[in-house]
């Protein structure tokens, strides 16, 4: 049936993931350093595309196609953006200046851009945090990280007049109250909370969460997965997985401490990162504590491109801690 098609398809999906870790884990740091700027320069042209001849689905613009397939180059830019970052600050090690990190600022904020207008609130702010931490790593003083806060803080308003589409007013209005729109809006996170109570402590059992088995929660393979699987594996469960995604984020952040260069420990460190935002942003999102904006739950949602980007970024740990021995060259 439509579960064992899907299964395959996630086997399939980890198989490619496997594999790319592997042939990226072979390749060495300084090699992976010198990607930076060219796939920057070729996700940068792709959004671009995407905005001039992008298919709409769904409301948004987020796909090119290419005649065979399509593509999503938001998630390239995942990979493409700490890349070139950390790449341009061991360039510029010993001697950064103030424009060193107004031009890196510049780097993040045209693909932030480019992916908010498409809209894709979600993964703008993704890849806008992950860019934040490479500067934040470089040693972005705390200043001016104070400034950007305060600034944030106050664009809000503006953000919220001009800039957010309806349908995100609305998730944030629905954040805040589910049941004004039930069985609309609301829907989705009343049932998905519905689903991470219900399993409570010791869960339901595999594949024995009413919530899930009766359909009532949608886009459940995807980006609602967390409420299945609490209500399946109860809290005992839910546990266990932020202990496990937890002790990738520590292992990675090891793997920075010891990297070699300023490359890799930046790389490190924001991979790190990265993946345990995504996991907050989506467990927040599921249990009703964030509005939704669309994130994968890390090595548990269903998607071949999330999967492939997020091996990508293992590859690239893995390469930091197996080639520490090798010095820059």
């Amino acid at each position: 049936g439509e579960s064992s098609a899907r299964l395959i398809g996630h086997l399939t999906n980890i198989l490619i993931g496997m594999t790319v870790l592997l042939l990226v884990a072979n390749v060495p740091p300084h090699l992976l350093a010198k990607l930076g700027p060219p796939l920057y320069a070729l996700a940068l042209v792709l959004l671009i595309a995407v905005a001039l001849f992008g298919e709409i689905r769904n409301g948004s613009r987020r796909w090119l196609p290419l005649g065979v397939t399509a593509i999503q180059p938001s998630e390239l830019m995942k990979i493409a953006l700490p890349l070139m970052l950390a790449w341009y600050f061991q360039q510029r090690e010993g001697m950064l200046r103030t424009w060193d990190f107004m031009l890196a600022g510049g780097l993040i904020a045209l693909p932030f851009l480019l992916i908010l207008k498409q809209p894709d609130l979600g993964t703008a702010l993704l890849i806008g945090a992950s860019g934040f931490y490479v500067l934040f790593f470089a040693g972005l003083s705390w200043r001016v990280i104070a400034g950007l806060g305060t600034a944030g803080v106050l664009s809000l308003p503006l953000a919220w007049n001009f800039v957010l589409h309806d349908y995100q007013k609305t998730r944030v209005l629905t954040l805040i109250d589910p049941t004004a729109d039930p069985l609309g809006d609301g829907y989705h996170i009343i049932q998905s909370t519905i689903a991470i109570g219900s399993g409570g402590f010791f869960g339901k059992g595999w594949l024995q969460g009413t919530q899930n088995q009766l359909d009532f929660i949608p886009e459940r393979t995807t980006d609602f997965i967390f409420a299945v699987y609490s209500e399946e594996f109860g809290l005992l469960g839910v546990l266990l997985l932020i202990l496990l995604y937890l002790a990738i984020v520590a292992r990675g952040l090891k793997i920075a401490e010891h990297a070699p260069s300023t490359f890799a420990r930046l790389m490190a460190a924001t991979i790190s990162l990265n993946f345990f935002t995504y996991v907050f942003v989506n467990m927040g999102m599921v249990s009703g504590i964030l509005p939704v904006v669309g994130v994968p739950l890390p090595l548990m949602s269903y998607g071949g491109t999330a999967m492939v980007t997020l091996m990508i970024g293992f590859g690239m740990l893995m390469s930091m801690a197996t080639h520490r021995q090798i010095l820059k060259s």
